[in-house]
């Protein structure tokens, strides 16, 4: 494993910035005793771990049936079409994470010698609150360790990571062996245990008689606690947070990848971990409007009026606002947009977005035509991709994407154009102006964690534990999760394609993982749920296709072949730490 010693006197350049790094101050050299007494620079080494944090946009879509890139240098292109390994693995997230780890080990070991603040009440509180916010973070990291690099080794165990909960020395024993999957799952679920009881559920101003009880015995000065758990740490990690990453594990473990004898996490812990996230939000009918079109100016303020480090009614955690940006545009928009049209979706996807009435296309009850084939279909259809005919931008440019339209948009027609037929129109807001004549910038956040997926998560959850219409210990069901995100989504009071599945279980989970592929698409969740789900390798392997309008005519064509092998459900270890520590065993089937 690739543990880097953090030498401090460099590391704090990371955080504290340096005018010259190659000949840097004395008072820039800063050892671990130096944190005592100087809290910025104690609260630095928690902030690098923030700064690592995998990218909820990794663009992994690129590596799946749900879109292609007509960037060919693209590591996932390059990764789906026959160069994974374990020495050139985009997906690998194996170095930051122990890295960020490492700074966090060094925090939780010396938080307790710091003087936080003159107030003891207060400087107690900042302790709890950052050494929550540390255990939170390990655990963030230790998830994505173990969905990016659990697996099965050779022998047929099932195994994670390895665990690493002390800050690492050059006197430390590097060779280390990986934890079984299950001691992960246990390690993570501590971690965050320890953040929630250390954190509040969110940073919110509060009066004396609200201070939540556990922070009582600290103080009942609301000016105190406000200081420290109020609104200025809003995005900083919180008891949300932590029970909303619980819910992934849970998931993630009971999924059938990771079926074994010594996996005790079963579907129900993972429906139960969702229902207090969801129960928390109001339950099965307070699903967010917005959570549709949470990337656009909803309602026309929800993304623009964002202040105080608040969040829209979607969003969990998000990363922090940017105003007068267009960054995301300028990579996807088409090329009559000024664009760079990076993300493609595919005839694949489109053909899973079933009709207005709630049937997919392929059901006797569809009203499907393929020689019109956008028209009555489900209304995310528009929201989410731009197809022919479509109107996108600040004009509402028509957008012609045919072989023959004799545009920049059309099939291939330059290195920018799209590869399907299709451009991406979901994440993106349409009142960007990327013209060089009259540039303009709107705000974007990027989120962290939406309630709509911890909402499908339920779903998922609750129907593979208690069936479709089971509700365990809550008062909803996976039906009822999934009957508020049609009718959100579809405006539907009668869905008659779920009544009619309803009672089927094996349909009911058809349809959720299809709802989860609509609601989710282009956020980085197909990629990681198809190996959760272990589809078949045919599935993994699907070639993706586009639609071309000749002469009137749509005609499909295929546009991308995947090369997965049967080993590629489980990412694999990185082959430079594998051959430098001999107790760390590679996944089966990498080399």
């Amino acid at each position: 494993m690739k543990f880097n010693i953090i030498f401090i006197g460099l590391a704090v350049l990371v955080f504290t910035g340096c005018k010259d790094i190659l000949d840097p101050e004395p008072e820039n050299l800063k050892n671990i005793e130096q944190m005592y007494t100087d809290v910025n620079y104690a609260q630095g080494v928690v902030v690098n771990a923030y700064r690592t944090i995998p990218g909820y946009y990794d663009n992994s879509d690129y590596a799946t049936d749900d879109a292609v890139t007509n960037q060919f240098s693209d590591g996932w292109l390059q990764m789906t079409t026959g160069s994974w390994t374990a020495s050139n693995n985009p997906a690998s997230l194996w170095n930051r994470s122990y890295e960020a780890i490492q700074y966090i080990n060094l925090f939780l070991e010396q938080s307790g010698k710091v003087k936080w603040a003159e107030d003891p009440e207060a400087a107690k509180l900042f302790n709890m609150r950052m050494r929550g916010e540390a255990f939170g973070l390990r655990g963030l990291y230790m998830y994505f360790l173990l969905r990016n690099h659990g697996g099965f080794t050779p022998d047929g165990q099932l195994m994670g990571v390895p665990i690493i909960t002390e800050y690492q020395t050059i006197k430390s024993e590097f060779n280390i062996p990986r934890a079984n999957f299950d001691a992960c799952v246990k390690q993570i679920y501590k971690d965050l245990d320890s953040a929630e009881a250390y954190l509040p559920i969110e940073y919110n101003n509060v009066n004396a008689s609200q201070i939540p009880d556990r922070f009582k015995t600290i103080t009942q000065n609301a000016e105190t606690y406000n200081r420290v758990m109020g609104e200025p740490g809003r995005q900083l990690f919180n008891g949300l947070i932590a029970k909303s990453f619980r819910t992934r594990l849970a998931l993630l473990a009971a999924s059938p990848a990771f079926q074994h004898s010594s996996n005790t996490v079963t579907w129900a812990d993972a429906a139960n971990y969702a229902a207090a996230v969801i129960d928390y939000k109001g339950g099965a009918n307070a699903l967010p409007a917005s959570g549709l079109v949470y990337y656009t100016n909803f309602n026309s303020n929800e993304v623009d009026g964002i202040s105080n480090g608040a969040n829209p009614p979607e969003i969990i955690w998000r990363e922090n606002i940017q105003t007068n940006n267009g960054d995301i545009e300028a990579e996807n928009f088409p090329p009559s947009l000024f664009g760079n049209g990076r993300m493609n979706p595919t005839q694949n996807l489109v053909e899973a977005f079933p009709m207005a009435n709630g049937f997919p296309i392929d059901h006797p009850n569809s009203t499907y035509n393929s020689s019109n084939p956008f028209s009555q279909r489900d209304p995310r259809l528009a929201k989410y991709i731009i197809y022919n005919g479509s109107a996108a931008g600040v004009s509402n440019s028509t957008i012609l994407t045919g072989s023959g339209s004799g545009t920049d948009d059309g099939i291939n027609a330059r290195s920018t154009s799209t590869r399907t037929g299709y451009y991406m129109r979901k994440r993106l807001r349409m009142d960007v102006n990327r013209n060089p004549i009259s540039l303009s910038g709107k705000t974007h956040y990027t989120p962290r964690i939406r309630y709509t997926e911890i909402y499908l998560d339920y779903a998922e959850a609750a129907n593979e534990a208690w069936g479709p219409t089971g509700q365990g210990s809550h008062g909803y069901s996976a039906y009822d999760i999934i009957k508020a995100i049609r009718k959100r989504a579809l405006g539907l009071n009668n869905d008659p394609y779920l009544e009619e599945i309803k009672t089927d279980k094996d349909k009911m989970r058809e349809l959720i993982r299809n709802e989860r592929r609509l609601e989710l698409c282009f956020e980085s969740f197909r990629f990681w749920d198809l190996r959760r789900w272990k589809v078949d390798i045919a599935k993994l392997n699907e070639t993706t296709r586009g639609l071309d309008l000749k002469a009137g005519v749509f005609v499909p064509f295929n546009v991308e072949t995947r090369s997965y092998q049967n080993y590629m459900y489980y990412g694999p270890i990185p082959n430079s730490e594998v051959r430098k520590y001999s107790q760390l065993l590679q996944n089966q089937g990498w080399k």
